[in-house]
């Protein structure tokens, strides 16, 4: 069962604390947030799973409260990562505020050293955790999805996590809007497309999304689809330098 801190309390001595956000429902998520805590090992061992438990304040942050917590001079940070895993959406990482690579496996934070006279020397801020819906995503009934493969444009391999996205503007109102997802281990995406395309006359009409798929700052690809008539169309994006 989840521990509940008032946020005075759980968040004051935390080195870093995350708000989970379903960002296909806009809105916190609260529930079924799996959190994993790793040590980095300098020595050689890398990332260390930890036993440390998170806690969830009232206001749906995850925290580690008193990480960080050490006696004596000469203490140093300590690098540690947080995973999050929800059935059915996908953790964005890093969190917000820097470049998105598809090579991250978590948000990775600095815990300061204090101790009950000394105050950690940098305090922490809420960082949002952005959960994009996965290939296993259940859409409700009727929500236009488009699918296919992200892939290496030279060997061909598929390139998971990456980040696909769509974005454009209403018809009518000229509102902004984005969709976005991350392909899972074989390079596989399903997209989302709630939203108006760039209208074409036909014959037949047609409405133009334009994809962009991302491994990592300057490798990206692009590809246009074309609604309704490449709805179901197996899409391939390929990845290229720049």
């Amino acid at each position: 069962m989840t521990r509940y801190y008032p946020v005075e309390t759980s968040v004051l001595h935390s080195p870093a604390w995350f708000v989970p956000f379903d960002e296909f429902a806009q809105r916190v998520r609260a529930a079924d947030v799996t959190a994993e805590l790793d040590r980095f090992d300098p020595d050689g061992a890398g990332w260390v799973p930890q036993d440390t438990p998170a806690i969830r304040t009232p206001s749906a942050a995850i925290a580690y409260p008193e990480l960080g917590r050490r006696r004596g001079p000469g203490a140093e940070p300590e690098r540690f990562r947080v995973r999050f895993s929800v059935v059915g959406l996908a953790p964005l990482y890093p969190a917000d505020g820097a470049s998105f690579d598809a090579a991250l496996t978590g948000v990775e934070f600095l815990a300061e050293p204090y101790d009950d006279t000394t105050p950690p020397a940098v305090g922490s801020e809420p960082r949002l955790v952005r959960l994009l819906p996965g290939t296993a995503f259940p859409y409700r009934p009727g929500v236009r999805t488009v699918h296919g493969v992200v892939v290496d444009a030279v060997t061909r391999a598929p390139v998971a996590n990456a980040l696909v996205e769509a974005r454009g503007t209403t018809i009518r109102d000229g509102v902004a809007w984005l969709e976005r997802t991350l392909t899972d281990t074989g390079g596989a995406f399903r997209l989302a497309l709630r939203w108006e395309g760039e209208p074409v006359i036909g014959p037949p009409p047609v409405q133009i999304f334009h994809l962009t798929a991302t491994e990592r700052p300057g490798r990206t690809g692009v590809l246009d689809v074309r609604l309704p008539t490449e709805r179901d169309r197996r899409h391939v994006i390929e990845i290229v330098e720049p």
